[in-house]
């Protein structure tokens, strides 16, 4: 996909936490998640592990702790915050809060008690390798096809700046406690500021690997 016209420049800083978006300290997410236990650990990948967290009401999160070490993981931590704390539709992941530190940066968001597409599309056999054989029925894929559509219509026509995910993979769509899917990471997304018109390049992730037209996630 290609666009054309004057590009405007976005400027990305740390985050600014609304107001009714509760503040979390690293201490109270490491006690969470048992001091960022490996058997706590849920997902990972390029720019950072998600771990699972219990909060002291019982509430089960999902802490995505990024790696610092990174080079673009700064700005991809930027950009998620910057897209989540403005976007609102049932099929798209909700942020809970924040915690920023010099040296540490974490999103919190909603525990998804079924994982991810991908690991119902390509469950893990006994030899380790993604198995052919998934637990999806057929009403239940077009379900979450319809679930998918939905939340990229909705990035790209009624948010309120459009937004291209970029990274639109099944490792990246979740799916709630009633298989309803939600379309999450939104680190290496891009804002259209005006009609034709994108972020601009210094400042965000748009000069890192993107998915395209016929894009396949790896391995698959």
């Amino acid at each position: 996909m290609f666009f054309s016209g004057k590009v405007e420049a976005v400027t990305v800083s740390t985050p600014e936490l609304m107001h009714n978006i509760p503040r979390i300290t690293y201490r109270e997410l490491s006690e969470a998640t048992g001091r960022f236990d490996e058997q706590r650990l849920i997902g990972s990948g390029s720019y950072g592990r998600v771990f699972k967290g219990i909060l002291p009401d019982k509430t089960a999160i999902a802490v995505k702790v990024l790696h610092l070490q990174t080079g673009n993981s700064t700005k991809c931590f930027n950009r998620e915050c910057q897209v989540l704390r403005g976007i609102r539709h049932r099929n798209l992941i909700r942020i809970i809060t924040v915690c920023s530190l010099p040296d540490f940066k974490a999103l919190v968001l909603p525990y998804m008690k079924n994982g991810s597409l991908d690991c119902h599309l390509y469950p893990l056999g006994g030899n380790g390798l993604g198995s052919d054989s998934s637990s999806l029925s057929l009403i239940q894929r077009v379900n979450i096809c319809s679930d998918i559509a939905e939340g990229v219509a909705y990035l790209h026509h009624h948010s309120p700046v459009r937004v291209i995910h970029c990274d639109l993979k099944p490792s990246n769509v979740l799916l709630n406690e009633d298989m309803t899917a939600l379309v999450s990471d939104f680190g290496m997304a891009r804002l259209v500021m005006t009609a034709g018109a994108v972020d601009d390049m210094g400042n965000s992730t748009a000069n890192m690997l993107h998915g395209s037209i016929g894009y396949i996630a790896p391995g698959r």
